[in-house]
């Protein structure tokens, strides 16, 4: 690759990986683990305190990510809606403007075509995909030349093909390089080299044995326990016999983190290999390159594993960014973020105009100081997926601003593809993020929260409407509204 003249549009690397919880990056103060090639990207550049998934399951998010939409704009509510590849991305406004444009790497959102729809990459000059979840081992990738199997360990192999197609360019046209790992995604197989990782015991969160006291009954249908949902595929062995129901759990905790770590550290090792590149060849200065996850995932917190649930550990993304020509290293933004803000954000860095359709805000004023844009009250939330056989997760939406967090559980999969036709009551919850961080503490019932509650509904209701969303029959009308 040739050098770039100093006045360019930035070249854009994004690097996504599958549940990987902020809480378990450096950078945001993990104490299960360290991460020193992400945190370099954050101490170079910006760290976002509140950036957090409209709906965290993994091919939703990365639908929204990709779109600037909302679930029920870009149609990937649930895990069995593939995407209409034919609509408007922040890659296809890109690629449009003169971008060189490429990805590798997890896709998870559908293959071929549906009634003439297509479901594969659109908009980039190449594109290498795992199929479906894909592979640790021996990976097989599909591409415009069709499908074949990649020896080696995927966050390896995915970019080694990364730096491979980097590698292939010439010329001065700017580019946007998307590369999607598996890891640290179900079943958490490590690389063999790393097998003697993380055997330390883990430090077990503080919430492990949450009992659910005030939660509502959607909240403790939900089948994500590890102690009673991890299996042999998971675990990789079987709990030594005679343990307690106490001991099987904190056993399986410890055994689930040190894979779960093991897969992180590999991701770690290769943003460093990409940093690295771009240093040796004097595009770091000129290249916006972001670190990012589809959503976050339960590491043990109330004795869960997965995400979903709209609580912090599932629903907030880590998300650091580095682009020295313009964002001052060490920046921290605090205000809140979504995953549909992002395309907007790339397109403003680019000097593109977004897709008149893209919902959602750029927040590259904010990092750079000149802030053109109030910044989001609260953000709206809505996870469409019910019931299903593995997890039990409710159906339900919410509102979070600063300090306060409502939820209401549906419990309805409204007939949705994928989702189950038993309905349950629906339930409330309301939390106050200042005085409960951890979430252990309803208070929607709380006479105490009664004007808060208030508020929030009417500002969820609010939100609902100024985004196109319908709210389920079930939720009544608030006032003032």
């Amino acid at each position: 690759m040739t050098s770039q003249p100093r006045d360019r549009r930035p070249n854009i690397l994004m690097v996504l990986t599958d549940d990987h919880a902020a809480h378990a990056v450096g950078a945001y103060g993990s104490v299960v683990n360290e991460t020193p090639h992400i945190d370099e990207i954050a101490q170079s550049g910006a760290r976002l305190e509140h950036c957090y998934a409209t709906n965290s399951l993994c091919a939703p998010s990365r639908a929204s990510i990709l779109t600037g939409t909302y679930s029920h704009v870009n149609g990937v509510r649930v895990l069995a809606e593939d995407i209409d590849s034919s609509q408007p991305t922040f890659v296809t406004q890109l690629r449009e403007a003169g971008y060189r444009t490429a990805i590798v790497g997890k896709w998870h959102l559908g293959h071929g075509e549906t009634d003439g729809v297509p479901h594969d990459p659109q908009g980039f000059d190449y594109w290498d995909v795992l199929v479906d979840q894909g592979e640790y081992l021996d990976p097989q990738l599909l591409s415009a030349d069709g499908l074949r199997t990649e020896p080696g360990y995927a966050t390896d192999v995915i970019t080694n093909l990364a730096l491979r197609w980097l590698e292939g360019l010439d010329g001065q046209a700017p580019w946007c390089l998307l590369v999607h790992h598996k890891a640290p995604h179900r079943p958490w197989t490590p690389h063999p080299d790393h097998a003697d990782l993380f055997v330390e015991p883990v430090p077990v969160p503080s919430t492990f044995w949450d009992d659910y006291a005030t939660r509502t009954a959607s909240a403790r249908r939900a089948a994500m326990r590890l102690a009673e949902g991890m299996n042999l595929e998971d675990l990789k062995a079987t709990p030594p016999a005679g343990l307690s129901y106490e001991e099987a759990a904190l056993w399986k905790y410890q055994r689930y983190m040190e894979d779960y770590l093991r897969c992180v550290h590999s991701v770690d090792l290769n943003v460093g290999r990409l940093t690295a590149w771009l240093r040796e060849r004097g595009a770091h200065e000129d290249t916006l390159m972001v670190y990012s996850s589809d959503q976050g995932f339960f590491l043990g917190d109330h004795g869960w594993y997965d995400k979903r649930l709209m609580y912090e550990e599932s629903i907030r993304m880590p998300f650091v960014l580095s682009w020295p020509r313009r964002v001052p290293a060490g920046t921290v933004l605090e205000g809140i973020v979504t995953n549909v803000d992002m395309a907007q954000t790339f397109l403003e860095a680019a000097g593109v105009e977004p897709h008149p359709r893209m919902q959602g805000r750029s927040f590259l004023p904010d990092l750079v100081g000149a802030p053109a844009a109030p910044p989001h009250e609260g953000f709206y939330y809505r996870y469409w997926e019910n019931d299903d056989p593995n997890h039990k997760a409710p159906a339900h939406y919410g509102w979070r601003t600063d300090r306060y967090k409502l939820i209401y559980y549906y419990n309805d999969g409204m007939g949705l593809p994928g989702t189950s036709w038993q309905t349950y009551p629906p339930d409330w919850e309301l939390y106050d993020l200042h005085d409960d961080p951890e979430e252990l503490h309803n208070v929607y019932g709380d006479p105490a929260y009664a004007a808060v509650r208030e508020e929030l509904t009417v500002a969820m209701w609010r939100a609902q409407a100024e985004l196109g969303d319908e709210p389920h029959p079930s939720q009544p009308v608030p006032d003032g509204v």
